[in-house]
């Protein structure tokens, strides 16, 4: 059988999205004019908070005692998983070097990049893990200079938690702005800051369009969109489990897809009864998005067979993936575009949002059919080197030379005639395009 729609979404988050390009655009060039008066004048506007904008070693020491012992307990946990993961996704970049030809050596290494800019959201929801997440892959990939940027709340500041947090797992700087005017901050060395090299960490609509106009002068981990979430469930799943974790990715906005994609139709007829009842036993700030997310957005697919589910997931890409069904291997080895995969009904997406350990900023709409989500690659330079011995170049000089002037570029061709004549003043070389 062809995939049959339970539920159909109304909406994506393609025919959702606002044309906010003109004004970040606007908002960007001002502050790049203005410098750091402009910027401030937008945090008054947006931020409502005139507050310092760097802060210093007092206020974040001060932020450390508001914070409950308990919960710095769980950030240093949380930031030691993501710690040793990222320890581990280092040792596999290793630098190489290799004689090519005899005499002529080429290298590659990886050089991390000089300066970070980690977007910690502080809005509707204070992402105490975006700081872990984002400042942690930054240190480990050994970034010298690591700016940790955050909204502050209105007449308040940042989030205590967050400052602790991004102070615990290594900023250099903790810059009290939002949106597109501290994008902008980071990326234009204000106040007295280096400029960005790189701009990670998610971001509401007006951020991600800030990164997506900026990327070029400076670097992006990925231009995000709404997060997104998909359960891959057979008949074996349990149907309460399933419906909890999609209501737990339907909060994060109105506009978050949340799809099921099984084989049973028992199965997904009895997710569709429970979701209702968990979004309404949500707290009203939570259920407000849960509720217009699985309304809007949700989707539910009958496949006919474990292979049509997975040529499904891999089709919608999802951010996040969960795997509720048995025979856990032929998953793992079977799917390929997600963000980041969760087998078992063990695992869950909100272990990877906050603590388990592998990077929570995730490739969305699509995306994961060719990037993966964050980790200490993103903030490395891969760059090649390479040396010769006189005799090594002889062979290259000599097709480079032939190959240069078939292309029409003389110039080039002469860069290698001309080394050939000095280290081999006797020999007679044929270095015309010709036959």
């Amino acid at each position: 059988m062809s995939k049959i729609y339970l539920k159909k979404a109304s909406f994506t988050a393609q025919t959702d999205a606002s044309n906010v390009h003109q004004t970040v655009q606007n908002i960007l060039s001002e502050i790049e004019e203005g410098g750091d008066q402009k910027a401030l004048e937008y945090a008054a506007k947006f931020d409502q908070y005139e507050g310092n904008i760097l802060l210093d070693q007092e206020e974040i020491k001060k932020a450390a005692t508001l914070v409950p012992e308990k919960v710095k307990k769980d950030i240093i946990f949380a930031h030691d998983n993501v710690k040793r993961f990222a320890e581990a996704q280092l040792s596999t970049m290793q630098d190489v070097e290799l004689e090519v030809v005899p005499g002529l050596i080429a290298g590659q290494k990886s050089i991390p990049v000089n300066t970070a800019g980690c977007y910690i959201p502080g809005g509707r929801y204070s992402h105490i893990a975006s700081a872990i997440m984002t400042v942690t892959t930054a240190k480990v990939a050994g970034c010298q200079n690591i700016i940790a940027c955050s909204p502050p709340r209105p007449g308040e500041g940042i989030a205590p938690a967050i400052i602790f947090a991004a102070d615990q797992c290594g900023a250099d700087t903790i810059l009290a702005m939002g949106g597109v005017q501290g994008v902008a901050a980071m990326t234009f060395g204000l106040f007295g800051l280096p400029k960005a090299n790189i701009l990670v960490g998610p971001g509401n609509q007006f951020v991600a369009e800030a990164k997506r106009i900026l990327f070029g002068r400076v670097g992006i981990d990925m231009i995000a969109g709404p997060t997104n979430s998909l359960i891959l469930a057979d008949e074996f799943a349990d149907a309460e489990i399933a419906a909890a974790d999609l209501v737990g990715q339907a909060e994060h906005g109105y506009n978050s897809p949340v799809w099921l994609v099984t084989n049973s139709r028992e199965l997904a007829e009895q997710v569709i009864q429970i979701v209702p009842k968990l979004i309404d036993s949500l707290p009203e700030v939570n259920r407000v998005n849960a509720e217009a997310a699985w309304r809007d957005y949700a989707e539910v697919i009958l496949c006919e067979d474990r292979e049509e589910m997975a040529a499904t997931s891999d089709e919608y890409a999802p951010e996040h993936l969960t795997v509720q069904a048995n025979d856990l291997d032929w998953w793992l080895n079977r799917l390929k575009c997600y963000g980041s995969l969760f087998l078992g009904e063990e695992t869950t997406v909100a272990f990877g949002d906050k603590a388990s350990g592998p990077n929570h900023v995730l490739p969305t709409s699509g995306a994961a059919t060719y990037t993966g989500g964050l980790s200490v690659h993103k903030y490395m330079k891969i760059v090649t080197w390479q040396k010769s011995t006189r005799d090594g170049i002889k062979d290259v000089a000599e097709a480079t030379a032939r190959i240069s002037r078939l292309e029409g570029m003389e110039a080039h061709a002469r860069t290698a005639d001309i080394r050939l004549a000095k280290y081999f003043p006797t020999e007679q070389f044929d270095l015309t395009a010709g036959n």
